[in-house]
């Protein structure tokens, strides 16, 4: 793999949350002066997230909320979102991707395997003057590169990771139609979240892998972990037909990423199959 190295330093932490994993915690954020190395797959993908390490069983550990990867700078706030600050995690934020994630693995969609949510026992001071402690969100995937980081992959490691599709190929297309392959899979990861009721909330090619795990849940709603903002949840039934089109976006890059002729009447076949009737939302003319 093609990585960029980074110097990050160990602070002391709190966990916060475990999955009882074997994989140790790894309080890291960027310094100039750090003695650990991190990596990071690409700035557009991973603006905050790093892989820290590697499981005995060769997932990717992967932290988030380590730091701006660009600028130089470990934490970046314009000012115009609060607490909202380039390269850092929130609390709020931490856990409840930690929750919504759980959820969704129990829903048996292929996801990322959650570690830990650490506090880092420092302070970062915002403009505001608001002090406030990082969090990071620790887990393991099969895949560190997203689908959108194609560019960054070379030809033989996207071959290695579409060839393991295979095993999802249970309408038996053949190799010159991988993204319906991958198609099959995220529809189907679709029906699944809502009819359970879960709003992914940011499905797009920087939140599913090569190996077709649906990542970052911090924006996400379910009946397990509702939006405490009323006005949020009042808007949650109107956004679920967007996923549809935000599935459909990621189908499309595949294709065009693997130089495969996408068939879109065999895609939209593919969505009524899974319930979903791409011709309701046909506007006339």
């Amino acid at each position: 793999m093609t990585m960029i190295p980074y110097k990050a330093k160990r602070y002391s932490f709190r966990q916060i949350k475990s999955n009882g994993c074997d994989y140790p915690p790894q309080p890291l954020l960027l310094n100039h002066d750090g003695d650990v190395i991190i990596w990071n797959i690409s700035l557009y993908s991973h603006g905050r997230s790093f892989v820290v390490g590697q499981t005995n069983d060769g997932r990717s550990v992967v932290s988030k909320g380590n730091g701006f990867s660009y600028t130089g700078y470990t934490f970046m706030n314009t000012g115009e979102m609060g607490d909202d600050t380039w390269g850092l995690l929130l609390e709020t934020d931490a856990i409840r991707d930690f929750n919504l994630c759980n959820d969704v693995a129990a829903l048996g969609i292929k996801t990322n395997r959650m570690e830990y949510v650490l506090e880092l026992e420092c302070e970062a001071v915002l403009p505001s003057g608001k002090r406030i402690h990082p969090y990071l969100l620790q887990y393991d995937v099969e895949c560190p590169y997203r689908i959108s980081d194609s560019r960054f992959m070379s030809p033989v490691k996207l071959a290695e990771e579409t060839l393991k599709w295979e095993k999802y190929n249970d309408y038996e297309y053949d190799q010159n139609h991988r993204h319906m392959i991958a198609a099959s899979v995220l529809i189907r990861n679709l029906r699944t979240l809502h009819d359970n009721c879960v709003l992914h909330n940011a499905i797009s090619s920087q939140n599913y892998t090569w190996a077709l795990e649906l990542l970052d849940f911090e924006l996400a709603n379910s009946s397990n972990h509702p939006y405490a903002n009323e006005d949020y949840l009042r808007h949650v039934p109107d956004l679920y037909p967007r996923e549809i089109f935000q599935t459909y976006n990621i189908i499309v890059e595949i294709a065009q990423v693997l130089s495969e002729s996408l068939d879109y009447q065999a895609v939209n076949n593919l969505f009524k199959a899974f319930g979903f009737d791409i011709e309701k939302f046909k506007v006339d003319i």
